[in-house]
């Protein structure tokens, strides 16, 4: 009877070692904070590892989480400047850096994170219109997380980053938006045409001027090289007439013709004017009796050199010396100018045939 009696003592004895030694053992995590109280009172901030405390005493009252954490606060009403209601989304991340602070300082500093988020973004969006507050969400963003960070300090926390998750107008302030951005790309859409267009029309107009600008060069080195031409032919003309006139200018010289002569000549012509469309009406000079007046002493007075030079002027190129006429040659040629003065003086002086009086 007394040895089960001791037996069991021992067994209470071992037992409550076991006990207080696994009450005085705390082992704290990594990035965990623990807080000790005694009594009711705080004592002590357990880091993490394995620590001894006072058995029945001391206590490991709560266990805070230092990591980065990240909450999300359900879409909240928020009325803008412009009298609009817009739901907004917004998300925290915040750290934990003085567990006794956010432990004894504030009951539940989650729920403060977010009634401060609640006013403080009412605030902001309160001096923005819609259009302001749609564009500014990084401006929002910043200032949110300052006014965040200055309130939670004493709180032992950290807000280091706040996000807006969704801004959400009324359906028919969306509706509106809508139809204003379908509105605003027809205007870009028209205007970008009217760009294309304009710039089109610009290179078109400059293509043609360019194309009129060298039609112009062209017709002006077109003109140019056919006056050039043109005058270079009237120059050659010229020169070639001059020339000749030179060249029989100079024969007659060198022939050294007399008066009876040059009646004689100019009696040949007269069978070509009857050649012409009017060969009905001729028109005689007066000159003509003095000319057959003269052609009757060309058979006894044709001398048998004229007096004239034989040797004609080098014009163009070097010409040898011409051998002088025979007198079988000179008599040859007085009788054939006096059958023609003959031919050329019969229509005019036949009794028969006479056409009348000339018209003059």
């Amino acid at each position: 009877m007394l040895a089960s009696t001791l037996l069991v003592f021992l067994l209470l004895v071992v037992v409550l070692l076991i006990a207080t030694a696994a009450m005085s053992l705390k082992i704290i995590p990594q990035n965990f904070a623990g807080i000790v109280e005694r009594l009711g009172k705080y004592r002590t901030t357990l880091t993490p590892g394995p620590h001894l405390i006072v058995p029945f005493l001391d206590r490991v009252k709560y266990r805070v989480d230092q990591r980065e954490q990240v909450v999300s606060f359900p879409p909240q009403g928020v009325i803008t400047e412009d009298n609009l209601t817009v739901e907004i989304d917004t998300v925290i991340l915040y750290t934990v850096n003085n567990p006794v602070s956010a432990t004894y300082e504030i009951v539940n500093y989650i729920e403060g994170i977010h009634q401060l988020t609640t006013t403080t973004l009412r605030n902001i969006i309160g001096g923005m219109t819609l259009e302001h507050a749609l564009t500014s969400r990084d401006q929002i963003n910043r200032t949110l997380s300052a006014e965040l960070d200055a309130a939670t300090g004493r709180w032992g926390i950290k807000v280091s980053r706040v996000e807006l998750k969704s801004i959400d107008p009324p359906p028919t302030i969306i509706d509106a938006m809508e139809k204003q951005m379908r509105a605003e790309r027809d205007k870009r859409a028209a205007i970008l045409t009217a760009e294309g267009e304009r710039q089109s029309a610009i290179l078109s107009a400059e293509g043609q001027k360019q194309a009129a600008i060298l039609r112009a060069e062209g017709d002006k080195q077109s003109a140019i090289l056919t006056a050039e031409g043109e005058k270079q032919a009237a120059i050659l003309t010229a020169q070639g007439e001059g020339r000749a006139i030179e060249t029989v200018f100079q024969a007659i010289h060198d022939g050294n013709p007399d008066q009876k002569l040059l009646s004689y000549q100019y009696l040949q012509t007269l069978p070509k004017i009857a050649q012409g469309h009017n060969a009905s009406t001729w028109i005689i000079p007066a000159e003509v009796t003095a000319a057959l007046s003269s052609i009757g002493n060309v058979v006894g007075s044709i001398p048998t050199d004229g007096g004239g030079s034989r040797k004609r002027v080098d014009l163009d190129e070097p010409v040898g010396d011409a051998e002088g006429h025979s007198s079988e040659d000179t008599s040859a040629a007085v009788a054939e100018a006096l059958r023609a003065a003959k031919a050329a003086e019969s229509p005019l002086s036949t009794p028969d045939e006479d056409p009348g009086p000339p018209q003059v």
